[in-house]
Formats: structure tokens, C-alpha cells, sequence
């Protein structure tokens, strides 16, 4: 029932779009001849029409070539690997000289794995970026069977297998935690391709230390609660018709609830960048919310799990994590060098919860360790931003070039 009303309200959203570019197509020929308002108020008000609703189409990366020293190097999107639920995705450059290879392990959470375009774009410059490109949930047939928790940190070694030894992880929020599982399986086990590092940003390694509002809400209600409210069933006219799971609009709903205020008025400040025709800041404005709206639905499995094993268990946390059944330690991880990152305003994932990271290695050496307070940045500013580009990114770049 929570799906189909979704649905609905998607169609009456695509009829409005139409709407919108009727009336678009209605007004531009006055707003062409140099007439102002009312005209340009409804041209604005038409290309508002024209953005309402969502979508589940995963935007493009955009990242045609990058920077390499002094010549700018194409990029090529390759798929190294694939399986129904992500693909080892690669940003293929034609370099004379190897570049160490990164994985940049995308969080589930509701958007696609390109809200990190900016974190791939910088990391290209001297890197072989690879990343965990996840899949709709909703477009995976119930054949395809389960993905959980365990699922996910199995695609982690499967997609270091496939890259091979020597690479490195960067984890980029919730995935933190699944990073550490991998690592610490993949070091127990004896795993060949091991990462030679791990950089965890924003991460939640211990939710209990400076609870935020996210964290607050995940403890606030048993977990049969969040199965019987949040979890929807895919609707027939979707390719993973009868799976579970929790839909992405419901969590970029909750996140904007967190900042309603901020996104009226950033909707109100794009309606009249448009209507003063300043297609700049308009444009900058858009972009956003084009990947904002974009959603992914999570498997019912992994929302649930993850709900119940990082936030209301602590289980990482309590280093009583388990794989497959089987106790994992995190004092087994020796040869993976460990960085984390957080930011001085994160209202996600605050300060204190990644660093506790540090206290669970304890088989790593001091010299091994790292840690990046980045001041002045919220939750995204961690990983993306001018902060991101011009002080942190410099640290972990360095991070890993030492570990190589």
C-alpha cells in the first residue's frame, strides 16, 4: 500500500511535468522577445512544474576526463565486474604509469552511488578509481535472492578479489562499517587481496558516542516497528515485483524533514534565480536536486539489518561482529593501514563515532593509524566541496601513497 500510493502521486507528478512544459513551450516565445514580468514568472513557474516528483533513473557520473598532472586524461566507464545487485564499476584512464588502485565504497542509503562524483573526480587525478556502483532494489528480480548485511561485505571482498591485492578502500559514510567487516575477514582468513588501506569517512563505527538525530531515531523504536512502517513491497510494473524493501523516497523524505526549512527556501531561491534569468546560480541549484530526487530503493534485508546490527546493537562497536554465521574480530586486521575523517559539523555522523575505529584495531601499529578532523564541514562537506578538495583530500591522498 505505501508503494502504490508512491506510485500514484509519481503519476500525478508526471502529468504535472507535462503541464509544465506546455506551459513552458506557451511562454518562451514572449520570454525570447525581451519581455519581463509576468512573463518570466511563468516561465519560472513552468520549469518549477517541469522538476516535480522523483525518479528512479541513476544520473550519469559526467566525469569525460580529469586532470593528470598537465594535460587533461579521458575517462572511460568500464564495468569490471557485475552481479543483480552492483557492479564493480571503473573509471578506465590510458596512462603510461600505474596509479594506485582505489575502491570507493558507496553507501545504501537511498541515492546512487554518483552522490559521489566529486569524490571519484577528485580521487581520479592520481588514482585508478573503481567504485561499488549499487542497483536499484526494485529493478532486481526476486530470483536473484537476498542481499543483507552479509551480502554486502561479501561484495566487498568479491569486487577487492576481483581489483586484486595492493588496492585500498576509501568508505564513504554508512559503509564504514561493512569496510571493517571485510578487512577483518579478508585478514582472518589470510585473503591475498587484502586492503593495504582503509580510509573511513563519516562513518558509523560507534553510534552511541555524541548521538545525532539519525541515530536517536534508529533507537527509538524496536525494530518489528520499522519493518511493519517503513518496509513496502514492489509493485507489479517493476522488474523486482513482490521484493521488499525500504523505498529511497523514504529516506530522502526523512532527510528533508531534518532541514525543511533549508529546502523551501533553496526551491524558493530557485524559483527566482529563474525568474531573474540568473542561469548560473539556477543551474548550481539544479544539479543538487537532480541528484537529490534521484532515488534507490534498499532490500529489506540490508535496511533492517543495518537498522538493527550498527544503531540499536552497537554490534561493530562491541567488536561482536558476525559474517556467515561466524564471530569476526577486528584485532585481526595487522597489514590494513587505517584512516578516518570526520567533520567538525557533522549532524549525520558526529564527531567521535568513526574515530572509534582506532579502539577496535588494536593488532594495527600507532604509525599505521591516522586521524582528520576536518574543521568548519558537515556531514558532506567530509567528502565533497572545496574543504574536501583542497585539505582533506590531500591528507588521504598522502594516506595512501604511504601505504602503496
Amino acid at each position: 500500500m505505501l508503494y502504490d500510493t508512491f506510485e500514484f502521486h509519481s503519476d500525478l507528478a508526471a502529468a504535472t511535468r507535462s503541464w509544465g512544459r506546455l506551459l513552458h513551450d506557451a511562454v518562451s516565445p514572449w520570454t525570447a522577445a525581451g519581455y519581463r514580468e509576468p512573463a518570466t514568472w511563468w516561465s519560472a513557474a513552468a520549469r518549477m512544474m517541469m522538476r516535480t516528483g522523483m525518479t528512479h533513473a541513476r544520473p550519469s557520473y559526467g566525469i569525460p576526463a580529469v586532470r593528470v598532472g598537465n594535460r587533461d586524461v579521458p575517462v572511460t566507464e568500464e564495468v569490471a565486474l557485475r552481479t543483480p545487485f552492483g557492479s564493480l564499476l571503473r573509471f578506465r584512464k590510458d596512462l603510461a604509469s600505474e596509479q594506485p588502485r582505489v575502491l570507493v565504497v558507496a553507501p545504501l542509503s537511498g541515492h546512487f552511488a554518483t552522490l559521489l562524483r566529486g569524490t571519484v573526480r577528485t580521487l581520479l587525478a592520481d588514482h585508478d578509481v573503481y567504485v561499488t556502483d549499487w542497483h536499484n532494489a526494485r529493478d532486481v528480480p526476486v530470483e536473484a535472492g537476498r542481499f543483507g548485511f552479509d551480502e554486502y561485505v561479501a561484495h566487498l571482498v568479491r569486487f577487492l578479489e576481483a581489483m586484486g591485492p595492493g588496492a585500498h578502500l576509501v568508505a564513504v559514510c554508512q559503509p564504514a562499517v561493512q569496510a571493517m567487516a571485510a578487512a577483518a575477514v579478508m585478514a582472518e582468513t589470510g585473503n591475498a587481496a587484502h586492503p593495504a588501506s582503509m580510509t573511513l569517512m563519516a562513518g558509523p563505527v560507534d553510534t552511541r558516542i555524541n548521538p545525532t538525530k539519525v541515530n536517536e531515531l534508529a533507537t527509538s523504536k524496536p525494530i518489528s516497528w520499522f519493518e511493519r512502517n517503513l518496509i513496502a513491497t514492489v509493485p507489479r510494473r517493476h522488474a523486482g515485483a513482490g521484493r521488499r524493501v525500504y523505498p529511497g523516497f523514504m529516506q530522502v523524505m526523512a532527510f528533508m524533514s531534518m532541514n525543511a526549512g533549508r529546502h523551501m527556501h533553496g526551491h524558493l531561491d530557485l524559483f527566482w534565480h529563474l525568474a531573474d534569468g540568473d542561469a548560473a546560480r539556477a543551474q548550481q541549484i539544479e544539479t543538487f536536486y537532480d541528484e537529490y530526487f534521484a532515488v534507490l530503493d534498499l532490500t529489506a534485508e540490508f535496511y533492517l539489518e543495518t537498522v538493527k546490527t550498527v544503531f540499536q546493537d552497537a554490534t561493530l562497536a562491541r567488536n561482536k561482529l558476525t559474517f556467515e554465521g561466524a564471530p569476526i574480530d577486528m584485532r585481526a586486521i595487522r597489514r590494513t593501514a587505517l584512516m578516518t575523517v570526520e567533520g567538525e559539523r557533522d549532524d549525520i555522523c558526529s564527531v567521535g563515532q568513526t574515530m572509534a575505529a582506532h579502539d577496535l584495531c588494536t593488532g594495527l601499529k600507532p604509525f599505521r593509524k591516522s586521524h582528520h578532523l576536518q574543521a568548519g564541514v558537515g556531514h558532506y562537506g567530509v567528502f565533497s566541496g572545496r574543504k574536501w578538495e583542497n585539505q582533506t583530500y590531500p591528507l588521504v591522498r598522502n594516506f595512501i601513497q604511504a601505504n602503496a
